[in-house]
């Protein structure tokens, strides 16, 4: 029977295979850089819950998307042909980080982004491994997303709006920059109706381990990370 193991100073994570049915893993440990790159490096990441010790899942299935396989719909398609939003990239972490923490989610009762996971995401940002996609209008920071690069790999955390389609373009453009450099996994971590859409599919937890095997293989495209020209508006193909 699976169990919960309680991590030490040790920098060492159980299979992710033990984990319990709920995708929790393990609880403790800590959020040095060292630690965080070597969960994500074994799909694993970390969760905050109030009232109980920093828990850090695996869950039996990955929402995962090849960036090749980026689907938009036509809806979406006519938004960016418009051109509504200017892209960038590692501009304003913190900033994005702050922004999706207090973003509203129906689902969700308060935010995992605690101040320890700002402070230790904008350290790895500092590093070079955690990374930003802002969405601007008329100068105004409107919408983001952030995660985590190893290899091959981009693990979504988090994303915001607070105008219309802006974290959906900015969605877009990373994965279609992504494409260009020849990443080949998108960890979106858990399924939604939006990431559906964007063609995210649900695979087993062995499935997603042999994936991110392969992607993490690779060198580390570490930042500060800059659009391609044609990208930096939002731009359609």
């Amino acid at each position: 029977m699976s169990r919960i193991a309680r991590l030490t100073a040790e920098l060492r994570f159980p299979d992710p295979e033990d984990a319990h049915p709920s995708g929790v893993l393990a609880v403790g440990g800590d959020l040095r850089p060292e630690r965080l790159l070597l969960a994500y490096r074994q799909g694993i990441f970390p969760w905050p819950a109030e009232g109980y010790p920093l828990m850090w899942h695996a869950p039996p299935e990955r929402c995962v998307l090849a960036p090749g396989l980026l689907r938009v719909n036509r809806t979406l398609h006519k938004v960016l042909k418009r051109h509504p939003f200017s892209i960038t990239l590692d501009t304003s972490f913190a900033e994005v980080m702050k922004a999706c923490a207090l973003a509203y989610r129906p689902d969700q009762d308060g935010t995992w982004i605690t101040p320890e996971m700002l402070a230790a995401y904008t350290d790895l940002h500092r590093r070079g491994y955690a990374h930003s996609v802002e969405a601007w209008r008329e100068g105004q920071l409107v919408g983001g997303l952030y995660g985590i690069s190893l290899g091959k790999a981009f693990f979504g955390e988090s994303m915001f709006a607070v105008a219309d389609d802006a974290s959906k373009v900015a969605f877009v453009t990373l994965v279609r920059q992504l494409q260009a450099w020849a990443f080949t996994l998108v960890d979106a971590q858990v399924e939604t109706p939006l990431l559906a859409g964007f063609g995210a599919t649900l695979v087993p937890r062995r499935v997603f381990g042999q994936l991110l095997a392969h992607a993490v293989a690779a060198p580390d495209r570490r930042g500060p990370w800059q659009l391609d020209e044609g990208l930096r508006a939002g731009a359609d193909k």
